[in-house]
């Protein structure tokens, strides 16, 4: 079988490091992590689900590296102190030193908490990501940005702290559920939203094979996101400008997790694509975009079968100063006044903290109003 494995570089002096991106990685993952151990062993941190699936897997495809694996409760909840304490303790008990490696075997929330525990551990172990979820794959293991939820909101306890490795391994998202996929597509469509108005017309007419299980466009979309991804942290990597750009969508999207309580009711993917949605609203409110975009963004959504309103998610939700509230609680804070990434068509998007209030109450209040 010809490999077709693609490697995207993240260049940050260093910290650079590869992204592989095809099918079939996780059982050559002995080969491509050994070159980064010092002694022959791995500490893997994944959740319960990932674990029955793939485990065995993984261990098969380590070959002779010894691997120690902790398997946490699976979904949003995990990713707080109880759990990260649970990791950080497990770790130090299996004596994982500074020239060690853990693995993040998982989603979003694994890849996260477990970037986060390798950053504080011993001051800083390394760590390899190998994202399961495509979500995972197309943004959250690359870049760097590890943590934890609080109660006061997402994200707001963590650190920036590099991988060795990424490995993403496409053959493994056909055992998402069909739910989870379709969530980590909000993400993909938010790289063609931001940047790239060519990826969105290759979505527009490729989403639907992706989504039915196409191998090649799966690979294709996958590695696209990252490439754009990875050249924005390279320009930007802690955050000071342009990596802003990639919360497109999420300072509604965070909101509205926190009003759901980080619960089923809404995927972190869910709540990107209908961000993106309100964010292209709002845009076109201010006078900053056409009226087509907002609603090709919710055609394209819709024609995939995702969430793109608030009407979309099950349950009360807070009224629409409550929600602006929340988001007044977000990481994207700069001097008290709120920073939106908008957008001046597809492809367009750009960082502004001129946003006027009363705007965003008026289009929270009309999404609200659609419930």
């Amino acid at each position: 079988m010809t490999d077709t494995t693609e490697t995207v570089h993240v260049d940050l002096g260093s910290r650079s490091y590869d992204v592989r991106i095809g099918a079939g990685l996780l059982a050559r993952a002995g080969a491509e992590i050994a070159p980064f151990l010092k002694r022959r062993r791995v500490a893997v941190l994944t959740d319960e689900t990932v674990g029955e699936l793939h485990l065995d897997a993984l261990r098969e495809g380590l070959d002779d590296i010894a691997m120690t694996a902790l398997a946490l409760p699976a979904g949003e909840a995990t990713k707080g102190w109880p759990q990260f304490s649970r990791a950080v303790d497990w770790l130090l008990a299996e004596k994982v030193e500074r020239r060690d490696i853990v693995v993040a075997f998982g989603g979003g929330v694994i890849g996260d908490l477990a970037g986060f525990a390798a950053a504080v551990l011993r001051r800083g172990v390394r760590f390899v990501q190998i994202p399961t979820s495509l979500l995972a794959q197309v943004d959250s293991s690359v870049g760097g940005k590890t943590g934890i939820n609080s109660v006061h909101g997402k994200n707001l306890i963590g650190a920036f702290h590099q991988p060795a490795l990424v490995l993403a391994d496409i053959g493994v998202l056909g055992t998402l559920p069909a739910r989870d996929f379709l969530s980590g597509y909000g993400e993909v469509v938010k790289y063609g939203l931001l940047g790239d108005a060519a990826f969105f017309d290759w979505l527009e007419a490729n989403g639907p094979a992706l989504a039915a299980g196409d191998m090649a466009a799966r690979q294709y979309a996958v590695r696209r996101s990252v490439e754009m991804k990875a050249r924005i942290v390279e320009r930007d990597e802690t955050e000071e400008g342009d990596r802003a750009l990639l919360n497109l969508g999420h300072t509604f999207c965070h909101a509205l997790e926190t009003a759901t309580g980080y619960s089923d009711r809404l995927l972190h993917g869910e709540g990107v694509a209908i961000g993106c949605a309100l964010a292209f609203e709002l845009s076109q409110r201010l006078g900053l975009c056409s009226q087509e975009a907002p609603s090709r963004v919710r055609a394209h959504l819709k024609a995939m079968g995702m969430k793109t309103d608030l009407a979309d998610i099950p349950g009360d939700l807070p009224d629409a100063e409550a929600l602006l509230a929340l988001m007044a609680q977000d990481k994207k804070i700069v001097d008290g006044r709120l920073r939106f990434i908008l957008a001046r068509g597809i492809g367009e998007a750009f960082v502004t903290s001129d946003v006027p209030g009363e705007a965003v109450r008026k289009v929270l209040g009309e999404a609200l109003a659609r419930r």
